[in-house]
């Protein structure tokens, strides 16, 4: 399995992006999660969320909510990425 990487900005499969701030472990199971947000406007939310790598990166089967016909839950979005960290247009 691919591992998520930090920094980069993912679409899921239901057309929103998200930036990916860390990887954490799980502390009594080592399982690697995924630290990400919402990089679109949602009414007085700022949460970061978190979701087991496992999880974020799972196959989703047919669904017709699936609106960007991914084959996973979500997937890096190479054409919206910028490097935050170096300040990068």
């Amino acid at each position: 399995m691919e591992e998520v990487e930090k920094w980069k900005v993912y679409r899921h499969f239901k057309g929103n992006y998200y930036f990916v701030e860390g990887i954490a472990y799980d502390s009594e199971t080592k399982e690697r999660m995924v630290i990400y947000k919402p990089l679109y406007k949602r009414e007085d939310d700022r949460r970061v969320w978190v979701r087991p790598e496992k999880m974020f990166l799972e196959e989703i089967p047919e669904r017709p909510d699936n609106i960007t016909g991914q084959k996973h839950r979500f997937e890096r979005a190479e054409e919206l990425e910028k490097n935050f960290m170096k300040g990068e247009k």
